[in-house]
């Protein structure tokens, strides 16, 4: 739903998925796009992480598969996004995610965009990944911001869904969340404050000791934080 998730989440599965070329695209990254766009369509096979910018007007043949991780603020570019597969006779498929709370977005998408859906079983022996992002986040800086970054854009989207009768801010579960996004503490923001989490359990490191290992963004940072000591 956000560039930040892209940009996140793109990292995330460089480091959990390997001899699979991992590409990401989103719309602040202007000039780069159709370069990494035009790349992506040569490969014989990999995955390109993206939000709507790539959900219509563009061909990419062959894409097996359209996984939306979030359901699209519009119902119009959920059908765009499947329209990605399966194109020109060709069969492909397209997954949604949905909480148990947002069920009813079924419906309203049969009923809006006369698309009929199926439920997917949930995959059994399914391999838990998120201990190994958190250790990505406790050696480089960079990940764990971009996953703090991820978080924040991903509430104030869902915040603002066209569909908010379906998809409550309130209800959601942040604790679960933040778990989800392997984050190492909850951020700061106007959603949660006041708020406490039971459930979740923050890191005991303090992580303003994690550094970036570019060296020189952990320099200049390093110099900041002289400057406020």
């Amino acid at each position: 739903s956000t560039c930040a998730c892209v940009e996140y989440y793109g990292k995330a599965l460089e480091s959990l998925i390997k001899q699979v070329k991992i590409m990401s695209i989103h719309g602040k990254m202007k000039h780069k796009r159709n370069r990494i766009f035009t790349e992506f369509r040569k490969l014989p096979g990999g995955i390109l992480v993206c939000t709507d910018v790539m959900a219509r007007g563009i061909d990419i043949p062959e894409v097996h598969w359209v996984l939306q991780y979030d359901p699209p603020s519009s119902a119009s570019a959920f059908v765009h996004r499947c329209g990605r597969t399966a194109r020109i006779g060709n069969v492909g498929s397209a997954l949604v995610f949905l909480l148990p709370m947002e069920e009813s977005y079924i419906n309203f998408l049969s009923i809006n965009q006369k698309c009929p859906m199926q439920e997917m079983k949930p995959q059994t022996n399914v391999l838990d990944l998120l201990p190994k992002l958190k250790s990505m986040a406790l050696a480089d800086r960079a990940v764990f911001e971009k996953g703090m970054k991820a978080f924040v854009s991903y509430v104030q989207a869902y915040a603002k869904h066209e569909c908010n009768l379906i998809f409550r801010i309130k209800d959601l579960d942040f604790a679960s969340l933040a778990k989800g996004f392997a984050l190492l503490k909850m951020p700061k923001m106007p959603e949660l404050r006041g708020k406490c989490f039971p459930d979740f359990t923050p890191v005991t490191v303090n992580t303003d000791s994690i550094s970036f290992k570019d060296k020189n963004r952990e320099n200049q940072r390093q110099k900041q934080l002289e400057q406020q000591r």
